[in-house]
Protein backbone atom coordinates (compact mmCIF):
# COMPACT_ATOMS: atom_id res chain seq x y z
CA UNK A 1 0.00 0.00 0.00
CA UNK A 2 3.20 2.67 0.87
CA UNK A 3 4.78 1.57 -2.34
CA UNK A 4 1.87 3.30 -4.20
CA UNK A 5 1.72 6.80 -2.55
CA UNK A 6 3.56 9.25 -4.44
CA UNK A 7 6.98 10.50 -3.03
CA UNK A 8 5.73 14.11 -2.20
CA UNK A 9 2.98 12.46 0.49
CA UNK A 10 5.18 10.15 1.63
CA UNK A 11 8.01 12.98 2.23
CA UNK A 12 5.19 14.89 3.79
CA UNK A 13 4.50 12.69 6.46
CA UNK A 14 8.17 12.26 7.16
CA UNK A 15 8.72 16.06 7.40
CA UNK A 16 5.92 15.92 10.23
CA UNK A 17 7.75 13.31 11.95
CA UNK A 18 9.90 15.20 14.85
CA UNK A 19 11.55 12.70 17.02
CA UNK A 20 14.18 11.14 15.89
CA UNK A 21 12.91 7.77 17.50
CA UNK A 22 9.94 8.02 15.52
CA UNK A 23 11.57 8.55 12.43
CA UNK A 24 13.83 5.55 13.20
CA UNK A 25 10.88 3.02 14.18
CA UNK A 26 9.13 4.25 11.15
CA UNK A 27 12.42 3.39 8.80
CA UNK A 28 12.96 0.21 10.67
CA UNK A 29 9.37 -0.95 9.77
CA UNK A 30 8.98 -0.10 5.66
CA UNK A 31 11.60 0.12 2.95
CA UNK A 32 10.49 3.12 1.25
CA UNK A 33 9.98 5.27 4.36
CA UNK A 34 13.84 3.78 5.05
CA UNK A 35 15.14 4.96 1.86
CA UNK A 36 13.21 8.33 1.85
CA UNK A 37 14.13 9.05 5.24
CA UNK A 38 17.76 8.67 4.68
CA UNK A 39 17.70 11.25 1.27
CA UNK A 40 15.68 13.47 4.02
CA UNK A 41 17.13 13.39 7.42
CA UNK A 42 18.82 16.76 7.89
CA UNK A 43 19.85 16.61 11.25
CA UNK A 44 21.02 14.26 13.56
CA UNK A 45 21.99 14.09 17.35
CA UNK A 46 25.23 11.70 18.54
CA UNK A 47 26.69 11.55 21.84
CA UNK A 48 28.28 8.62 24.14
CA UNK A 49 26.77 5.98 22.06
CA UNK A 50 29.10 6.61 18.91
CA UNK A 51 31.67 3.78 19.26
CA UNK A 52 33.84 3.39 17.66
CA UNK A 53 33.57 6.51 17.24
CA UNK A 54 35.10 8.05 14.03
CA UNK A 55 33.58 4.68 12.30
CA UNK A 56 30.44 5.33 13.39
CA UNK A 57 30.01 8.48 12.03
CA UNK A 58 31.36 7.99 8.99
CA UNK A 59 28.39 5.12 8.79
CA UNK A 60 25.68 7.88 9.52
CA UNK A 61 26.89 10.75 6.64
CA UNK A 62 27.42 7.92 4.12
CA UNK A 63 23.44 6.82 4.91
CA UNK A 64 21.79 10.21 5.58
CA UNK A 65 23.96 12.40 2.69
CA UNK A 66 22.26 15.68 3.27
CA UNK A 67 23.06 16.62 6.57
CA UNK A 68 22.95 19.95 7.48
CA UNK A 69 22.74 19.98 11.33
CA UNK A 70 24.81 18.01 13.18
CA UNK A 71 25.12 17.92 17.05
CA UNK A 72 27.41 15.86 18.97
CA UNK A 73 27.39 16.07 22.74
CA UNK A 74 29.35 14.11 25.31
CA UNK A 75 27.53 15.01 28.61
CA UNK A 76 27.81 12.27 31.15
CA UNK A 77 30.57 10.69 29.34
CA UNK A 78 32.93 8.06 30.70
CA UNK A 79 35.69 6.39 29.86
CA UNK A 80 33.78 2.95 30.15
CA UNK A 81 31.68 4.40 27.53
CA UNK A 82 34.32 4.13 24.28
CA UNK A 83 36.34 6.62 22.90
CA UNK A 84 35.70 10.21 22.18
CA UNK A 85 35.03 11.65 18.95
CA UNK A 86 38.70 12.86 18.30
CA UNK A 87 39.86 15.41 15.00
CA UNK A 88 40.02 12.81 12.64
CA UNK A 89 36.00 12.67 13.39
CA UNK A 90 35.83 16.27 12.20
CA UNK A 91 37.55 15.40 9.12
CA UNK A 92 35.46 13.05 8.50
CA UNK A 93 32.31 15.51 8.67
CA UNK A 94 33.72 17.80 6.83
CA UNK A 95 34.36 15.93 4.17
CA UNK A 96 31.72 13.68 3.94
CA UNK A 97 28.86 16.26 4.63
CA UNK A 98 28.57 18.74 2.29
CA UNK A 99 25.86 20.50 3.09
CA UNK A 100 26.98 20.96 6.67
CA UNK A 101 25.73 24.59 7.98
CA UNK A 102 24.97 24.03 11.77
CA UNK A 103 27.11 22.24 13.88
CA UNK A 104 27.26 21.60 17.55
CA UNK A 105 29.87 20.03 19.94
CA UNK A 106 29.69 19.71 23.26
CA UNK A 107 31.46 18.15 26.37
CA UNK A 108 34.46 16.92 23.25
CA UNK A 109 37.25 17.10 25.55
CA UNK A 110 39.83 15.45 23.03
CA UNK A 111 39.21 17.94 19.90
CA UNK A 112 41.73 20.51 19.62
CA UNK A 113 42.21 23.15 17.30
CA UNK A 114 43.47 20.61 14.52
CA UNK A 115 39.85 19.93 14.49
CA UNK A 116 38.57 23.37 13.66
CA UNK A 117 41.17 23.73 10.57
CA UNK A 118 39.52 20.44 8.97
CA UNK A 119 36.04 22.67 9.47
CA UNK A 120 37.08 25.59 8.06
CA UNK A 121 36.71 23.65 4.57
CA UNK A 122 32.72 23.51 5.32
CA UNK A 123 32.06 26.87 3.35
CA UNK A 124 28.46 26.36 3.77
CA UNK A 125 28.85 26.34 7.62
CA UNK A 126 26.71 29.29 9.64
CA UNK A 127 26.58 28.16 12.78
CA UNK A 128 28.77 26.19 15.37
CA UNK A 129 28.38 26.49 18.90
CA UNK A 130 31.14 25.40 21.31
CA UNK A 131 30.41 24.07 24.80
CA UNK A 132 33.41 23.03 26.96
CA UNK A 133 35.59 21.83 24.51
CA UNK A 134 38.89 23.05 26.91
CA UNK A 135 41.63 21.99 24.38
CA UNK A 136 40.47 24.61 22.00
CA UNK A 137 42.15 28.24 21.77
CA UNK A 138 41.65 31.18 19.88
CA UNK A 139 43.93 30.38 17.11
CA UNK A 140 41.57 26.89 16.12
CA UNK A 141 38.73 29.58 16.57
CA UNK A 142 40.82 32.00 13.95
CA UNK A 143 41.44 29.10 11.28
CA UNK A 144 37.91 28.00 11.32
CA UNK A 145 36.44 31.31 10.89
CA UNK A 146 38.91 32.25 8.11
CA UNK A 147 37.69 29.39 6.19
CA UNK A 148 33.92 29.82 7.08
CA UNK A 149 33.42 33.38 5.95
CA UNK A 150 29.83 32.81 5.91
CA UNK A 151 29.60 32.10 9.93
CA UNK A 152 26.22 34.27 11.05
CA UNK A 153 25.86 32.31 14.55
CA UNK A 154 28.88 31.74 17.21
CA UNK A 155 28.49 30.07 20.74
CA UNK A 156 31.25 30.03 22.58
CA UNK A 157 30.41 28.55 26.64
CA UNK A 158 33.01 27.58 28.50
CA UNK A 159 35.94 27.10 26.27
CA UNK A 160 38.71 27.96 29.12
CA UNK A 161 41.50 28.23 27.05
CA UNK A 162 40.46 30.79 24.27
CA UNK A 163 42.50 33.56 25.18
CA UNK A 164 43.23 35.30 21.89
CA UNK A 165 40.43 37.10 20.34
CA UNK A 166 41.91 37.99 16.97
CA UNK A 167 38.72 35.84 15.43
CA UNK A 168 36.65 38.27 17.24
CA UNK A 169 38.55 41.21 14.89
CA UNK A 170 38.42 38.90 11.82
CA UNK A 171 34.62 38.20 12.00
CA UNK A 172 34.26 42.00 12.46
CA UNK A 173 35.76 42.94 9.05
CA UNK A 174 33.31 40.34 7.53
CA UNK A 175 30.62 42.06 9.30
CA UNK A 176 28.35 38.70 9.06
CA UNK A 177 27.73 37.80 12.47
CA UNK A 178 24.27 38.11 13.31
CA UNK A 179 24.25 36.30 17.07
CA UNK A 180 27.20 35.90 19.31
CA UNK A 181 27.29 33.95 22.84
CA UNK A 182 30.33 33.88 24.39
CA UNK A 183 29.61 32.77 28.27
CA UNK A 184 32.02 31.81 31.17
CA UNK A 185 35.14 31.86 29.24
CA UNK A 186 37.38 33.05 30.95
CA UNK A 187 40.04 35.22 29.64
CA UNK A 188 37.84 37.07 27.39
CA UNK A 189 36.38 40.15 29.23
CA UNK A 190 34.00 42.76 28.35
CA UNK A 191 36.72 45.12 26.84
CA UNK A 192 37.37 42.91 24.28
CA UNK A 193 34.17 42.75 22.94
CA UNK A 194 35.29 46.40 21.38
CA UNK A 195 37.30 44.18 18.40
CA UNK A 196 34.10 43.34 17.14
CA UNK A 197 34.01 47.21 15.35
CA UNK A 198 31.46 47.13 12.18
CA UNK A 199 30.52 43.55 12.83
CA UNK A 200 28.10 45.27 15.52
CA UNK A 201 26.20 46.88 12.94
CA UNK A 202 24.54 43.26 11.56
CA UNK A 203 24.73 41.66 14.80
CA UNK A 204 20.68 41.02 16.28
CA UNK A 205 21.96 38.75 19.51
CA UNK A 206 24.18 39.15 21.74
CA UNK A 207 24.87 37.25 24.86
CA UNK A 208 27.97 37.74 27.49
CA UNK A 209 28.14 36.18 30.49
CA UNK A 210 31.28 36.84 32.60
CA UNK A 211 31.93 33.72 35.30
CA UNK A 212 31.33 35.12 38.52
CA UNK A 213 33.98 33.30 40.60
CA UNK A 214 36.19 35.10 38.21
CA UNK A 215 34.67 38.93 37.67
CA UNK A 216 37.06 41.66 38.65
CA UNK A 217 36.75 45.23 38.61
CA UNK A 218 37.82 44.92 34.62
CA UNK A 219 40.59 47.98 34.28
CA UNK A 220 40.84 49.94 30.97
CA UNK A 221 43.80 51.49 29.51
CA UNK A 222 43.55 54.74 28.22
CA UNK A 223 43.63 53.80 24.87
CA UNK A 224 40.74 50.80 25.23
CA UNK A 225 38.46 53.90 26.86
CA UNK A 226 39.45 55.89 23.49
CA UNK A 227 38.67 53.12 21.58
CA UNK A 228 34.71 52.45 22.95
CA UNK A 229 34.15 56.32 23.21
CA UNK A 230 35.64 57.49 19.67
CA UNK A 231 34.35 53.96 18.01
CA UNK A 232 30.57 54.16 16.44
CA UNK A 233 29.32 50.85 17.79
CA UNK A 234 26.48 51.07 15.31
CA UNK A 235 23.60 48.69 17.41
CA UNK A 236 20.19 49.66 14.91
CA UNK A 237 19.52 46.08 14.44
CA UNK A 238 20.45 44.71 17.81
CA UNK A 239 16.74 42.93 18.96
CA UNK A 240 18.32 40.66 21.84
CA UNK A 241 21.24 41.52 24.63
CA UNK A 242 21.26 39.36 27.27
CA UNK A 243 24.23 40.58 29.82
CA UNK A 244 25.26 38.05 33.02
CA UNK A 245 27.78 39.54 35.31
CA UNK A 246 29.06 41.92 33.84
CA UNK A 247 30.91 45.08 34.83
CA UNK A 248 28.88 48.26 33.26
CA UNK A 249 31.44 51.08 33.98
CA UNK A 250 30.23 54.81 32.36
CA UNK A 251 31.37 56.11 28.77
CA UNK A 252 33.04 52.54 28.32
CA UNK A 253 32.52 48.82 27.38
CA UNK A 254 29.17 47.33 27.90
CA UNK A 255 27.82 50.71 28.85
CA UNK A 256 28.19 51.81 25.05
CA UNK A 257 26.39 49.24 23.43
CA UNK A 258 23.54 49.77 26.06
CA UNK A 259 23.96 53.21 24.69
CA UNK A 260 23.26 52.91 21.34
CA UNK A 261 20.71 50.22 20.97
CA UNK A 262 17.40 51.84 19.49
CA UNK A 263 15.44 48.49 18.08
CA UNK A 264 15.88 46.52 21.10
CA UNK A 265 13.14 43.85 21.65
CA UNK A 266 14.47 41.72 24.93
CA UNK A 267 16.57 42.80 27.39
CA UNK A 268 18.11 40.38 30.64
CA UNK A 269 20.50 42.01 33.04
CA UNK A 270 21.50 39.39 35.78
CA UNK A 271 23.77 40.89 38.69
CA UNK A 272 25.62 43.21 36.26
CA UNK A 273 27.32 46.05 38.63
CA UNK A 274 27.57 49.48 37.98
CA UNK A 275 24.04 49.80 35.60
CA UNK A 276 22.33 53.61 36.15
CA UNK A 277 19.31 54.49 36.32
CA UNK A 278 20.11 56.66 33.49
CA UNK A 279 21.36 53.50 31.20
CA UNK A 280 17.62 52.18 31.80
CA UNK A 281 16.03 55.21 30.85
CA UNK A 282 18.15 56.06 27.70
CA UNK A 283 17.75 52.36 26.92
CA UNK A 284 13.83 52.73 27.03
CA UNK A 285 13.38 56.03 25.59
CA UNK A 286 15.27 54.38 22.30
CA UNK A 287 14.25 50.79 22.28
CA UNK A 288 10.24 51.51 22.11
CA UNK A 289 9.78 48.27 20.96
CA UNK A 290 10.78 46.35 24.01
CA UNK A 291 8.82 43.34 24.61
CA UNK A 292 10.79 41.75 27.33
CA UNK A 293 12.83 43.02 30.57
CA UNK A 294 14.70 40.83 33.12
CA UNK A 295 16.41 42.53 35.62
CA UNK A 296 18.16 40.41 38.18
CA UNK A 297 19.99 42.97 40.71
CA UNK A 298 22.35 42.81 43.59
CA UNK A 299 21.00 43.01 46.97
CA UNK A 300 21.82 45.84 49.10
CA UNK A 301 23.98 42.87 51.75
CA UNK A 302 25.54 40.93 48.71
CA UNK A 303 27.62 43.86 47.59
CA UNK A 304 28.43 46.23 50.13
CA UNK A 305 30.14 48.20 48.07
CA UNK A 306 27.04 49.65 46.49
CA UNK A 307 25.41 50.89 49.59
CA UNK A 308 24.63 54.57 50.05
CA UNK A 309 25.99 55.09 46.12
CA UNK A 310 23.81 56.24 43.28
CA UNK A 311 24.45 53.17 40.85
CA UNK A 312 21.87 51.55 42.08
CA UNK A 313 18.04 50.62 40.24
CA UNK A 314 15.36 52.47 41.33
CA UNK A 315 11.67 53.17 40.75
CA UNK A 316 13.05 55.83 38.10
CA UNK A 317 14.21 52.78 35.35
CA UNK A 318 10.93 51.18 35.64
CA UNK A 319 8.86 54.82 35.16
CA UNK A 320 10.91 54.93 32.39
CA UNK A 321 9.87 51.78 30.75
CA UNK A 322 6.54 52.22 31.51
CA UNK A 323 5.93 55.36 29.87
CA UNK A 324 8.36 54.37 26.79
CA UNK A 325 7.66 50.89 26.07
CA UNK A 326 4.01 50.46 24.93
CA UNK A 327 4.54 46.85 23.52
CA UNK A 328 6.00 45.69 26.68
CA UNK A 329 4.63 41.79 27.69
CA UNK A 330 7.12 39.80 29.76
CA UNK A 331 8.62 41.68 33.25
CA UNK A 332 11.01 40.01 35.15
CA UNK A 333 12.27 41.03 38.58
CA UNK A 334 14.67 39.18 40.88
CA UNK A 335 17.26 40.40 43.76
CA UNK A 336 19.84 38.02 44.57
CA UNK A 337 20.17 35.75 47.40
CA UNK A 338 20.46 37.28 50.62
CA UNK A 339 19.36 36.87 54.51
CA UNK A 340 17.87 40.57 54.22
CA UNK A 341 16.04 42.47 51.88
CA UNK A 342 16.83 45.29 49.32
CA UNK A 343 15.73 48.40 50.90
CA UNK A 344 16.27 51.28 48.56
CA UNK A 345 15.66 49.76 44.74
CA UNK A 346 12.07 48.91 43.45
CA UNK A 347 9.36 49.57 45.54
CA UNK A 348 5.06 48.31 45.03
CA UNK A 349 4.76 51.62 43.25
CA UNK A 350 7.58 51.22 40.30
CA UNK A 351 6.08 47.41 39.80
CA UNK A 352 3.25 48.69 39.25
CA UNK A 353 3.89 51.22 37.05
CA UNK A 354 4.84 48.39 34.17
CA UNK A 355 1.56 46.29 34.68
CA UNK A 356 -0.82 49.39 34.54
CA UNK A 357 0.73 51.35 31.60
CA UNK A 358 2.44 48.36 29.53
CA UNK A 359 0.67 45.54 28.41
CA UNK A 360 2.20 42.95 30.67
CA UNK A 361 1.50 39.27 29.79
CA UNK A 362 4.08 37.63 31.84
CA UNK A 363 5.11 39.13 35.35
CA UNK A 364 7.76 37.13 37.15
CA UNK A 365 8.72 38.31 40.96
CA UNK A 366 11.67 36.89 42.87
CA UNK A 367 13.01 37.93 46.14
CA UNK A 368 11.06 41.07 45.92
CA UNK A 369 10.13 41.76 48.95
CA UNK A 370 8.21 45.15 48.42
CA UNK A 371 5.55 43.18 46.59
CA UNK A 372 2.91 42.32 49.08
CA UNK A 373 -0.96 41.26 49.29
CA UNK A 374 -1.96 45.17 48.44
CA UNK A 375 0.34 44.38 44.99
CA UNK A 376 -2.07 41.28 44.32
CA UNK A 377 -4.82 43.82 44.89
CA UNK A 378 -3.95 46.18 42.05
CA UNK A 379 -3.01 42.85 40.00
CA UNK A 380 -7.30 42.37 40.18
CA UNK A 381 -7.34 45.36 37.67
CA UNK A 382 -4.58 43.75 35.11
CA UNK A 383 -6.40 43.44 31.77
CA UNK A 384 -3.18 41.66 29.83
CA UNK A 385 -1.93 39.55 32.62
CA UNK A 386 -2.17 35.76 31.65
CA UNK A 387 0.83 34.50 33.82
CA UNK A 388 2.43 35.01 36.95
CA UNK A 389 5.04 33.53 38.93
CA UNK A 390 6.50 34.27 42.29
CA UNK A 391 9.30 33.05 44.17
CA UNK A 392 10.70 33.73 47.61
CA UNK A 393 7.75 36.74 47.91
CA UNK A 394 7.51 36.27 51.22
CA UNK A 395 5.34 39.25 52.25
CA UNK A 396 2.04 37.59 50.25
CA UNK A 397 -0.38 35.96 52.70
CA UNK A 398 -2.75 33.55 51.70
CA UNK A 399 -5.20 36.76 51.73
CA UNK A 400 -3.24 38.27 48.02
CA UNK A 401 -3.17 34.58 46.90
CA UNK A 402 -6.92 34.31 47.26
CA UNK A 403 -7.11 37.37 44.77
CA UNK A 404 -6.12 35.27 42.28
CA UNK A 405 -9.33 34.11 41.15
CA UNK A 406 -10.19 37.50 40.50
CA UNK A 407 -7.36 38.31 37.46
CA UNK A 408 -9.49 38.76 34.34
CA UNK A 409 -7.06 36.96 31.93
CA UNK A 410 -4.75 34.79 34.57
CA UNK A 411 -4.51 31.12 32.73
CA UNK A 412 -0.76 30.30 34.52
CA UNK A 413 0.14 30.46 38.28
CA UNK A 414 3.92 29.27 39.35
CA UNK A 415 4.41 29.91 43.17
CA UNK A 416 7.28 28.65 44.29
CA UNK A 417 9.39 29.26 47.99
CA UNK A 418 6.80 31.29 49.53
CA UNK A 419 6.41 30.62 53.55
CA UNK A 420 3.28 32.85 53.67
CA UNK A 421 0.95 30.75 51.65
CA UNK A 422 -1.23 27.70 52.30
CA UNK A 423 -3.73 25.69 51.43
CA UNK A 424 -6.01 28.24 52.60
CA UNK A 425 -5.06 30.83 50.02
CA UNK A 426 -5.91 28.34 47.29
CA UNK A 427 -9.36 27.75 48.66
CA UNK A 428 -11.80 30.09 46.13
CA UNK A 429 -9.47 28.34 42.86
CA UNK A 430 -10.53 24.62 44.17
CA UNK A 431 -13.46 23.88 41.73
CA UNK A 432 -13.52 26.83 39.68
CA UNK A 433 -10.94 25.38 37.03
CA UNK A 434 -10.22 28.96 36.02
CA UNK A 435 -6.24 28.02 35.77
CA UNK A 436 -5.37 26.61 33.01
CA UNK A 437 -1.64 25.49 34.92
CA UNK A 438 -0.70 25.64 38.51
CA UNK A 439 2.71 25.00 39.47
CA UNK A 440 4.11 24.94 43.46
CA UNK A 441 7.29 24.25 44.22
CA UNK A 442 8.59 24.05 47.77
CA UNK A 443 6.21 25.92 49.91
CA UNK A 444 5.99 24.53 53.19
CA UNK A 445 2.53 25.43 54.13
CA UNK A 446 0.69 23.82 50.64
CA UNK A 447 0.25 20.34 50.91
CA UNK A 448 -0.51 18.30 46.91
CA UNK A 449 -4.18 17.33 48.47
CA UNK A 450 -4.61 21.46 48.53
CA UNK A 451 -3.90 21.56 44.95
CA UNK A 452 -6.12 19.39 43.71
CA UNK A 453 -9.24 20.51 42.01
CA UNK A 454 -7.53 24.40 41.73
CA UNK A 455 -6.60 24.00 38.01
CA UNK A 456 -6.47 21.67 34.93
CA UNK A 457 -3.36 20.73 35.58
CA UNK A 458 -1.52 20.58 38.47
CA UNK A 459 2.16 20.16 39.32
CA UNK A 460 3.58 19.90 42.86
CA UNK A 461 7.28 19.33 44.23
CA UNK A 462 8.55 19.37 47.80
CA UNK A 463 12.27 19.64 49.18
CA UNK A 464 12.37 21.57 51.85
CA UNK A 465 16.11 21.84 52.01
CA UNK A 466 16.67 25.57 51.06
CA UNK A 467 14.98 26.45 54.22
CA UNK A 468 18.24 24.97 56.31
Amino acid sequence: MVDELPDELVWDILSRIKKTNDRNSLSLACKRFHELDNDQRQSIRVGCGLDPANEALTSLCNRFQNLAKVEITYSGWMSKLGKQLDDHGLLILSSCCPSLTDLTLSYCTVITDVGLRYLASCSKLSALKLNFTPRITGCGILSLVVGCRNLTLLHLIRCLNVTSVEWLEYLGKLETLEDLSIKNCRAIGEGDLVKLGLGWQNLKRLQFEVDANYRYMKVYDRLAVDRWQKQCIPCENMLELSLVNCIISPGRGLACVLGKCKNLEKIHLDMCVGVRDSDIIGLAQRSSNLRFISLRVPSDFSLPLLMNNALRLTDESLKAVAQNCSMLESVRISFSDGDFPSFSSFSLSGILSLIKMCPVRELALDHVYSFNDVGMEALCSAQFLEILELVRCQEISDEGLQLVGQFPQMRILRLSKCLGISDDGLKPLVGSYKLESLAVEDCPQISERGLQGAAKSISFRQDLSWMY
